[in-house]
């Protein structure tokens, strides 16, 4: 299937599989490759890349549990979806955290939090309605 993406980003992860099915089901994207070393995820012309961190880089690297948010980086993901709520839940139950405090600004909902392995993201809603 050929690559139609105009943007997106490479996330290294310690655990491949346990990162990249955790994004695949909070942002519902689809999984087009998969092999020992990535997973590349797809949604619309975004792409999300998961890169297995290489072993004696990997070795030096420990995560706590639950994983310590690593708020010292240089940029934050945000992803838009449908629904916060049920985002939350799914966040929940693949290993990650919605951290409690939000936003709301120009019609959307906003909520920060981290995946299983304390990489920060930013999760979207849009509260305006249809055809406004």
């Amino acid at each position: 299937m050929p690559d139609s993406s105009h943007a997106g980003v490479v996330l290294y992860a310690l655990d491949l599989e346990r990162v990249a099915t955790f994004y695949e089901g909070v942002l519902g994207m689809e999984r087009r490759v998969s092999d020992a070393d990535h997973v590349a995820l797809f949604s619309g012309d975004f792409q999300l890349v998961i890169h297995a961190i290489p072993a004696p880089i990997a070795a030096t690297i420990v995560i706590q549990s639950p994983p310590e948010p690593r708020e010292e980086t240089a940029f934050r993901l945000f992803f838009t979806v449908a629904n916060l709520s049920q985002a939350a839940r799914t966040v929940a139950e693949r290993g990650g955290e919605l951290f409690p405090h939000g936003g709301k600004d120009d019609g959307v909902r906003v909520r920060d939090g981290c995946d299983p392995e304390g990489n920060i993201f930013q999760l979207r809603e849009s509260t305006r309605r249809a055809g406004r």
